[in-house]
């Protein structure tokens, strides 16, 4: 036993004095355990280990907060188009909280796309060009008006000028319904339309007129002998376009008619044409020319008021028929007698024999006569009037059938359907109608002129109809379609006259204020043949039946009679 106190106490007394960690603490702690636990019989004594205090957290002083500087401002939001089935649209916006969105329409987006700059020009672009898309169709639906006059008086209300340096009838047309679209567009158009009908309507209404402003439909009741006309007309013009219709499907059908070679030829000579006589045929300028139904007369009018009467083809003078007070104005021969009937300003239509005797006078007209023209039956005669109207006549009784209105200016023009079923009028209201004589009604109203339309004339086909006028143009009409098919820009100055070629009407011929005649293809309406020598304005042509001679006559006094050479080579040849 004192072995080992004093093996221990040496062992205390071995130790250093220097205090001991944690850790090296807890290490003698278990060595000493060990070593106990390898001497039986000794209880084992575990020391207390020693803990050092914790040192106390310094303090550390906290800098003060400054304020944060502002943010620059986000470049703008250019919103997406809402899709049309309204479902919500998908963001992509930085934010990290989805806000709930409407289903709604109305409300619009909450969320916006950011798209580039060149993103946004192409849809500008875009959506220019479909706001011009929608304008041209806009102004292509609007009415405008179609006299130079009306167009200018249309620009004054709406506070245009009413004409620009270089412009002319139609680029001011154009203009104006270019303008129509625009405001039409802004939902200006009827507004300040209705506010100038208005002021208008007030400034020239009487007062007693302003408070019974009704208008009621009326209807002129026809006298019997115009339904027995209607009647007969009717069952004349069954026969004629069955007949028409019959040579239509036969030329169609028949393996021996060479239509195409048929026009060519016609065409020929057409192209062929030179001139043949010219004579002086009054010591005023001439206004009017017919040709007889056999071709072998010719009647012309002036402006001295007298018609004379030529042989064909030697314009040799036959006859002088005196009558009229004023001048003559138009002269027609009857397609199926050796009458013929004068149209003159002094309000008075006449017919005539050879022998130069006045068979019939016609009065009722207020204003001036125009044109005349016979029916094809020959049982009727047509005048046109300054008077607003033109009028039917009774050949055989010289009783006034008919009195019909319905241009808001002077007729000028008339002329009968190959049929006799259709009448077609012009006038200076820039406006053609095209009149069913077996009823009474206007069927078709021909706008397309911008300046008064001066002459018409069918086509024996039946279905095209040519007008000229003042705009120097021939418009082409197609009946069966209701509408234009050609504009002519035929001359550099009025259409004085039009007509096409009596037999098939192959080829139609106009006369001009230019002081030529121009013959163009029905084909495809190209030029074929100016006619060139006359010194003044042409007033009026005619063409013999089968289309190898034209006649025309001008202000400059002069009778021509144009002929064509290869006719006149085959009659050679037919007489050797």
């Amino acid at each position: 036993m004192d072995i080992d106190e004093e093996s221990t106490v040496s062992t205390s007394a071995t130790e250093p004095s220097v205090p001991l960690s944690d850790n090296q603490t807890v290490v003698s702690a278990i060595d000493a355990i060990s070593l106990q636990s390898v001497q039986p019989g000794i209880t084992p004594v575990v020391p207390t280990p020693v803990i050092p205090p914790i040192a106390p957290i310094p303090a550390v002083s906290l800098p003060v907060p400054r304020p944060l500087a502002p943010l620059p401002p986000r470049p703008p939001l250019i919103r997406p188009p809402l899709p049309h089935n309204g479902d919500s649209i998908a963001s992509d916006s930085d934010s990290d909280h989805e806000e709930p969105r409407s289903s709604n329409a109305a409300t619009g987006p909450s969320q916006e796309y950011e798209i580039s700059e060149e993103s946004r020009q192409v849809r500008e672009r875009q959506e220019k060009a479909i706001q011009e898309l929608l304008t041209k169709r806009r102004a292509a639906a609007l009415a405008v008006p179609t006299n130079d006059n009306s167009v200018r008086a249309r620009l004054r209300r709406l506070g245009e000028p009413i004409t620009l340096f270089g412009e002319r009838e139609m680029e001011r047309r154009d203009r104006l319904r270019a303008l129509m679209a625009t405001l039409d567009n802004e939902g200006q158009l009827e507004r300040l339309m209705k506010a100038h009908e208005d002021e208008e309507t007030a400034a020239t209404m009487a007062p007693s007129e302003m408070e019974e402003d009704i208008q009621y439909p009326f209807y002129t009741e026809g006298s019997q002998a115009l339904l027995e006309a209607r009647r007969e007309i009717a069952k004349y013009s069954i026969v004629k376009s069955a007949l028409r219709l019959h040579r239509a499907r036969r030329k169609r059908d028949d393996p021996d008619e060479d239509l195409d070679a048929e026009v060519d030829w016609s065409l020929k000579q057409a192209a062929n044409l030179v001139l043949e006589c010219s004579e002086i045929g009054d010591d005023r300028p001439l206004s009017g020319c017919s040709i007889s139904h056999d071709g072998k007369m010719l009647a012309t009018c002036s402006l001295s008021g007298v018609t004379k009467l030529w042989s064909m083809p030697e314009v040799k003078k036959v006859s002088t028929l005196k009558g009229h007070t004023e001048r003559a104005t138009d002269v027609a021969f009857s397609p199926v007698s050796h009458q013929l009937a004068t149209a003159s300003a002094d309000r008075t239509a006449r017919i005539w024999n050879m022998e130069g005797s006045v068979l019939r006078t016609f009065e009722g007209h207020l204003d001036r006569l125009a044109r005349i023209a016979y029916h094809p039956s020959g049982k009727y005669l047509a005048t046109a009037s300054f008077d607003k109207t033109w009028r039917l006549w009774d050949v055989e009784t010289g009783e006034e059938l008919l009195l019909q209105e319905g241009h808001s200016r002077s007729v000028y023009g008339i002329s009968f359907h190959h049929d006799g079923s259709l009448a077609a009028s012009c006038g200076l209201d820039s406006l053609a109608r095209v009149w069913d004589l077996r009823s009474g009604r206007s069927i078709l109203a021909l706008e397309g002129h911008v300046k008064p339309v001066l002459g018409l004339s069918f086509s024996p086909n039946g279905y095209h109809l040519a007008t000229g006028g003042e705009d120097n143009t021939c418009r082409i009409w197609d009946l069966r379609k209701r509408k234009s098919l050609y504009t002519i820009p035929a001359h550099s100055n009025l259409v004085s006259q039009v007509k096409f070629e009596p037999q098939e009407g192959y080829f139609l011929v106009t006369a001009s204020y230019d002081m030529t005649a121009k013959v163009w293809s029905s084909r495809d309406f190209k030029p074929v043949k100016t006619l060139s020598g006359h010194e003044s304005k042409v007033t009026s042509l005619d063409i013999i039946g089968d289309g190898q001679s034209i006649v025309t006559v001008s202000h400059d006094r002069t009778i021509k009679l144009w002929s064509s050479r290869e006719a006149e080579k085959e009659k050679a040849m037919e007489v050797d």
